[in-house]
């Protein structure tokens, strides 16, 4: 858990600082969304850099595209085992550490991973297209004109947790609890956070449990089908689950299913606000959209890092990380590399490459979901421009305090009346 004693990085300058006293973990960074300098003077100075003390303990943080990438698809030295530390920078406590299949090394990786992938095949995902263009049209005809609302109650939420119900055909009245239970899953605890402890965060977790075993009950006697749980209850790899194991595959297919398009939906809109000229291309352009929705995805960064634990002795930028060590690939920081995306830092919807980015991953752990992500955000905006070619923002967001889900708790905005 964090340590609330220690000095947050915010009003310090990122250039003048000693490299050994910078931590992008500090949590306060996120709320306030002020890491990036902190990540161009790694990237300048010191991309694989160590950092001794912080709240999760010592870490290594990879900040370049091509050492990302470099981590990122070499399973064999850096590993996400969950009972290694798992993919996240916290390490989590041993009744909280969750085995799950982005969690684990070949071959049970592939195994589990083969078993859930059918539900976004291009085939799957045609058939989704129409029940998605009908719910977004529909969220959107009930959104208020000229008055403020959140975008991320009324928009991002309201379309993601109808999607995750429909995956996993989960009680749709409920649905609003498969959104909870994400929030709660990859929440740090902390005072003030959603959850405060980490035995608050097991006992609502255990409700997520209880919740999908009554439903693995119901299905895993009847007729296979084609939503998640079926295909986890009747497939040979995943039937015979410990329930901590069932319960952190549900968490990742919940989060995996919610945080990127959720996120990514109210990016959009607060890029678009902030580069004026990019959405004036957009409304004179729609073809654009498609390749808008990569270049959010890549500006946005929802997951800003994954972790890995070195199974050995290993270089990597000049520097030997030891077996054990704890790794950080700070996606967000590789998604403004200027050595490998030109002008990174700005946010122009019709870049030549606009898929080359790093938010989905690379190598056997690359985002299962990642096409049904980018089909939701393109069908949001395709029907969002048919009926409304302007939305404003009209106040700062609320930033996830968080080190791992780079997201909006709220986003302020008005559609003209």
């Amino acid at each position: 858990m964090p340590d609330g004693s220690m000095m947050s990085m915010t009003g310090r300058d990122p250039w003048t600082m000693k490299l050994e006293d910078i931590d992008v973990s500090d949590t306060e960074l996120w709320r306030t969304d002020s890491h990036w300098p902190f990540f161009a003077r790694l990237r300048r100075d010191d991309p694989v850099h160590y950092c001794r003390n912080s709240a999760y303990g010592p870490y290594w943080s990879v900040t370049k595209f091509h050492d990302i990438m470099a981590v990122d698809t070499n399973h064999r030295v850096f590993s996400s085992e969950a009972s290694l530390g798992g993919i996240t920078i916290l390490d989590a406590r041993e009744d909280l550490c969750l085995p799950m299949f982005i969690a684990m090394d070949p071959p049970k990786h592939d195994a589990q991973r083969k078993v859930v992938s059918p539900i976004v095949s291009p085939t799957n995902l045609a058939q989704l297209e129409g029940l998605i263009r009908t719910r977004a049209g529909r969220i959107l005809d009930a959104l208020p004109i000229g008055e403020d609302f959140d975008w991320v109650e009324h928009v991002s939420i309201e379309l993601t947790s109808q999607m995750l119900a429909t995956l996993f055909d989960f009680p749709f009245e409920d649905r609003r609890k498969l959104t909870y239970w994400s929030d709660v899953a990859t929440t740090i605890p902390g005072p003030g956070m959603l959850v405060e402890t980490d035995d608050a965060k097991l006992a609502i977790l255990m409700e997520c449990l209880r919740a999908f075993t009554d439903l693995w009950n119901q299905r895993v006697n009847a007729e296979p089908k084609g939503d998640l749980i079926s295909m986890l209850a009747h497939a040979d790899a995943t039937r015979n689950m410990s329930p901590e194991e069932f319960l952190g595959n549900i968490v990742l297919l919940i989060v995996g299913g919610n945080d990127t398009t959720r996120n990514s939906i109210s990016g959009s809109v607060l890029a678009l606000n902030r580069n004026p000229d990019q959405y004036a291309k957009l409304r004179a352009h729609p073809e654009l959209i498609p390749s808008m929705v990569s270049e959010t995805i890549r500006w946005q960064t929802p997951l800003a890092h994954m972790r890995r634990t070195a199974l050995e002795d290993s270089e990597l930028g000049g520097k030997t990380i030891r077996r054990g060590d704890k790794v950080v690939m700070w996606y967000v920081s590789g998604n403004r590399d200027d050595s490998v995306i030109e002008n990174a830092d700005a946010y122009i919807i019709d870049r030549k490459t606009p898929r080359h980015h790093l938010s989905f991953g690379f190598g056997i752990h690359r985002c299962v979901g990642n096409r049904l992500a980018e089909m939701q955000l393109r069908i949001v905006w395709e029907e969002l421009l048919k009926r409304h070619p302007f939305v404003g923002v009209v106040a700062d967001p609320l930033h996830v305090p968080s080190p791992f889900v780079k997201g909006y708790a709220r986003l302020m905005v008005r559609i003209p009346g």
